[in-house]
C-alpha cells in the first residue's frame, strides 16, 4: 500500500470544515470508525461545491451531478472522541468527465491523521451516463486555471470514463 505524498501539491484552491469527533463516530475499538471518514470525506466535498454555488438544486438546474467512482484512504494515525479535526479538500486533477479530489484530515495538534483521494464521475442525471463536466461547474471549481490545467486530454470527452 502506497502512503499520499506529505505535501501534495495544490494546483486549485482549498476549502476547509471542522468537525469534533461525536459519540457516534467511535467504534468498537475506540477509535473513529472508517465509516467517519468516508462521511467527512463526503461532507467536506459536498460543503466546498456548495461554497462555490453548486448545492445540489444548481446540479439539478445544470442537468448532472458528481458521483464517487473510488476512494483511497490512508489512516496515518487514530482519531479519538475528543478531537477536533480540520478536513482540507482541493481539486487535484480534472478530465472531461471525472475529477480526483484530495483531501487531508488533520487534528488538533497539527497532525495529518488521514489522507485521501476520491475520484469522482459526472453524470447526466436524466440518463445516468457520464457526460463532460460542464463550463459552468469548470468555471466554479476554477478548472480551467493558467497553463490550461484541468482541461481535458485528447480524446477524453463524453464517452464512458475509464
Amino acid at each position: 500500500m502506497s502512503v499520499l505524498p506529505v505535501s501534495p501539491p495544490r494546483p486549485f484552491s482549498t476549502y476547509a470544515i471542522t468537525v469534533d469527533v461525536a459519540d457516534a463516530d467511535i467504534d468498537e475499538l475506540g477509535h473513529v470508525s472508517n465509516i467517519a471518514y468516508v462521511r467527512w470525506i463526503q461532507d467536506v466535498a459536498i460543503a466546498h461545491s456548495t461554497a462555490v454555488g453548486l448545492d445540489f438544486a444548481a446540479y439539478r438546474r445544470l442537468g448532472g451531478v458528481f458521483f464517487v467512482r473510488r476512494h483511497e484512504i490512508d489512516y496515518l494515525r487514530p482519531v479519538l472522541r475528543t478531537d477536533r479535526l480540520e478536513v482540507r479538500t482541493w481539486i487535484d486533477s480534472a478530465t472531461g468527465v471525472k475529477c480526483v479530489r484530495a483531501t487531508e484530515i488533520e487534528n488538533q495538534d497539527g497532525a495529518i491523521v488521514a489522507r485521501a483521494r476520491t475520484t469522482w464521475g459526472y453524470v447526466e442525471l436524466a440518463r445516468g451516463r457520464p457526460v463532460r463536466i460542464p463550463d459552468a461547474v469548470r468555471r466554479a471549481f476554477e478548472l480551467n486555471g493558467p497553463g490550461g490545467e484541468g482541461a481535458a486530454p485528447p480524446g477524453e470527452g463524453a464517452d464512458e470514463p475509464s
